[in-house]
């Protein structure tokens, strides 16, 4: 009788397949299933050829096919779809059986989904999985999070097949329920950022310092040797040196309209709902909206006008000036997005360990850098730390910085380049280091109109005032104060 399989797993377009494919290279024999079934035999046929892999035909030969406690994943789309696979599991399956769902899911979902499988006797684990195909087939970054009974029992396979930095496997426990996808969120929210942060120091050099491609590729090239040392940065040179059949630089002839799945947007939500500052993700989420209105962009460039055109004295200058930007308006970032993380902790009883998912994020994922080692580093040496820009190392950095990144904003304002991440970082930046804002005059603003009261500060917090400010408003205030 053929040995029973370590996991079974379900949905196999690309990830799927390359994640099993990874996982039976360590040495673990994998039992699959594809609604397709055709799929299952193209790949039992194909890729897997030769390897111990299970090709299935039904989900109760894919429960059959498992060794107890069987393990079953999910690598279908986000949504009705997991629910739906997770009910039909259900009657298949027994106590202490866990259902993971690998997908791009929204964490509420996974929150739910934790709750509804423990009251069937089953544990479930919600799992970011990052670094794309190439990633699931040599070693992604993977956070799980959601029951934490499941966890010991699928953890060496997951640590196996993830990305390893030092000897360190790129997957750690996140926490309870939601966390993993939350984390995983969070992490896209920032990948969106530092593409957009790319895509400006890109359209400054093409627009302002008339760089062809291939200087651009150069630049980027040297920017990849130092604090800037990333995959997104890596990509960007070769995707600026790569030639069209005619020879032409292939990414000139690709539209400019951005796409998006929803995890931006999520993170921006997220943010909204906790009270987080989360700028720089949010405009990088709108720069992408902004740019899907192609037909509209080219009627009212006819009607608006085009940019000014200004001499550029210095390029080597400027070049230096949008090193600075990048890597400021990047630490903000980071900044933001575990500000978020920190709030949803508290909010959610999650124990994240801050540390660990700057460990996690260092390989196999697509917002993998030297960078993060730093990020680690910071919150080894204070896991109660406030804010990342508190932490000396990025303190002195985004010192540094400053000066350069303030031409990079200058330099894209008076060319009239759009660089709303560059900016919405510094704008951040300045306000956090603010130790006045002009928030006091527009709550005197929501009191004159609305009542809503103020404080003084010469009493102490938590006491409200009211003034009538119009002479015929009475003593009559808001009954609620919201920040």
């Amino acid at each position: 009788m053929m040995d029973k399989a370590d996991i079974g797993l379900i949905g196999l377009a690309v990830m799927g397949q390359n994640l099993v494919l990874n996982m039976a290279d360590h040495g673990y024999r994998v039992a699959v299933f594809n609604r397709t079934t055709s799929k299952v035999d193209d790949f039992i046929d194909g890729p897997a050829k030769g390897t111990t892999i299970i090709g299935t035909h039904s989900m109760e030969e894919l429960v059959e096919s498992l060794s107890k406690p069987r393990k079953v994943m999910l690598m279908v789309k986000a949504g009705e779809v997991v629910d739906r696979f997770i009910d039909l599991l259900i009657p298949l399956l027994e106590p202490g059986d866990v259902i993971i769902d690998g997908g791009n899911s929204h964490f509420p979902d996974s929150i739910r989904r934790t709750a509804y499988l423990k009251q069937k006797g089953l544990r479930f684990i919600g799992t970011g999985v990052s670094g794309g195909e190439e990633g699931a087939r040599f070693g992604p970054s993977i956070m799980p999070g959601g029951d934490p009974e499941a966890w010991p029992l699928v953890r060496d396979i997951f640590q196996a097949v993830s990305a390893k930095v030092d000897d360190e496997p790129c997957c750690q426990w996140v926490g309870q329920d939601g966390a993993g996808h939350f984390v995983k969120m969070v992490h896209n929210g920032i990948e969106y950022g530092d593409m957009q942060l790319i895509c400006e120091a890109y359209s400054l050099m093409e627009n302002v310092l008339a760089m062809d491609c291939d200087q651009m590729h150069e630049v980027f090239k040297e920017w990849n040797t130092g604090v800037l040392d990333s995959y997104l940065i890596d990509i960007t040179k070769d995707i600026l040196a790569m030639k069209d059949e005619d020879g032409e630089p292939l990414v000139d002839k690709i539209l400019d309209t951005a796409g998006q799945k929803g995890t931006g947007k999520w993170t921006g939500i997220s943010a909204l709902d906790l009270g987080v500052p989360l700028t720089l993700i949010g405009e990088s989420v709108f720069a992408r909206v902004l740019s899907s209105l192609k037909d509209e962009r080219v009627r009212a460039s006819a009607i608006l006008g085009q940019r000014p055109v200004l001499q550029i004295a210095d390029k080597t200058e400027m070049l230096d000036a949008l090193r600075d930007a990048l890597y400021a308006s990047k630490i903000i970032s980071y900044a933001q997005g575990f500000m978020l993380m920190k709030e949803a902790a508290k909010v959610y009883g999650w124990d994240l360990n801050y540390g660990e998912i700057a460990l996690m994020w260092r390989g196999g994922c697509i917002i993998r850098s030297t960078f993060l080692g730093n990020i680690k580093d910071a919150y080894d040496k204070n896991p109660e730390l406030q804010n990342l820009a508190l932490d000396s190392f990025f303190t002195e950095a985004l010192q540094s910085a400053e000066a350069g990144w303030r031409k990079a904003v200058i330099l894209a304002v008076e060319n009239g380049v759009p660089a709303p991440a560059f900016s919405s970082a510094l704008a951040y930046f300045d306000g956090y280091r603010s130790e006045r804002l002009p928030a006091n005059l527009l709550q005197a603003q929501r009191d004159y109109f609305g009542a809503h009261t103020y404080e003084r500060l010469d009493s102490k917090r938590g006491e409200f005032f009211h003034t009538d400010w119009t002479g015929h408003g009475g003593k009559v205030a808001s009954t609620t104060y919201e920040v």
